[in-house]
């Protein structure tokens, strides 16, 4: 007859900030263990009005009464000693910032973070729009422990996740929220009842390590004299944010939902096609990227349809 494992429960201090972070809290709080703090970054003016902006994660702390810690500065001695109040067992990191070795050294089973890739590939900040603009066919979610070096510490737990041929980065982002959460709860338990067996990232490396640094501005503009697919793999892994763009009359274009078209365009690399009414293309060096949906600077997101509609080209 077999018995259920008995999962003792930890005292688990949550760190993370956007909404990605707020399902893998949310699963956690589902569970016998028990989050007895959350620490999420301080609130940012944002908007027009610059109003103070709460983070998903302290809405959805407040929303369920936990207590919410958002210090400017990690190695603050004050933000230290009241961490160190709560006698956390575990500390739980999803999508928040580097952590000084005062930090995620603190609890005695360390710091478990989930990242969302497959390590030790598509370490750094960006990995879930890096992995779409490289054309991967395959990503997924891994759990390790917090070291020195960022993203580099012993593996816990992986689990892969498909990227369709025509996912952007905000389709693949939410997948692996979804199974990060659950694959989250693995380790905790894992960790609870001395199961996790930690596994050094080098010994699962077989091949050259791809990388995920942050983006910026420029890595998001377009360059037509490129091949068609790796044009509408940079627009469809940046899409929805922060949007790949070009400039049409003067203005910038964003582009989240395109389709590729393999002909041999009739026109040079960075021109357009258009009937004024149904469609726009733009031409790379092997074929047409087709806007589907996209953003002209000042107005809304609109479909292609709309914009022709009251956006005039010559």
């Amino acid at each position: 007859m077999q018995t259920s494992e008995v999962i003792p429960p930890l005292r688990i201090v949550f760190m993370g900030t956007p909404d990605f972070a707020v399902a893998s809290l949310a699963a956690l709080l589902d569970t016998t263990h028990q989050v007895v703090a959350v620490v999420t970054a301080p609130d940012k003016p944002a908007g027009r009005g610059q109003l103070l902006q709460q983070s998903a994660v302290k809405k959805y702390a407040l929303e369920r009464q936990l207590p919410v810690l958002q210090p400017e500065k990690l190695r603050d001695p004050d933000f230290l000693n009241t961490l160190k109040s709560f006698g956390a067992d575990l500390q739980v990191v999803v999508a928040f910032r580097m952590l000084p070795e005062a930090v995620w050294n603190m609890p005695p089973e360390g710091t478990v973070n989930l990242h969302a890739s497959l390590l030790p590939q598509y370490r750094g900040a960006a990995p879930i729009n890096h992995a779409v603009i490289q054309g991967e066919t395959e990503s997924g979610v891994t759990t390790f422990l917090l070291q020195h070096e960022i993203d580099t510490g012993n593996i816990l737990f992986a689990e892969k996740v498909s990227i369709g041929a025509d996912d952007t980065a905000g389709i693949l982002h939410d997948k692996l929220m979804a199974v990060g959460a659950r694959l989250l709860v693995d380790t905790v338990n894992a960790i609870a009842s001395g199961r996790a067996k930690p596994i050094p990232q080098e010994s699962l490396r077989d091949q050259p390590l791809k990388h995920a640094p942050k983006i910026f501005k420029d890595d998001c503009r377009i360059n037509w004299q490129r091949p068609v697919a790796e044009v509408y793999n940079l627009i469809r892994g940046l899409s929805p944010y922060p949007a790949a763009f070009t400039t049409l009359t003067g203005k910038t274009l964003k582009l989240f939902k395109t389709r590729k078209m393999e002909t041999t365009p009739s026109c040079a690399p960075g021109l357009f096609e258009t009937d004024g009414k149904s469609f726009l293309k733009f031409a790379c060096t092997d074929g047409y990227i087709d806007v589907l949906e996209l953003q002209i600077e000042g107005k809304k997101r609109m479909s292609v349809v709309e914009f022709l509609r009251g956006f005039r080209i010559d």
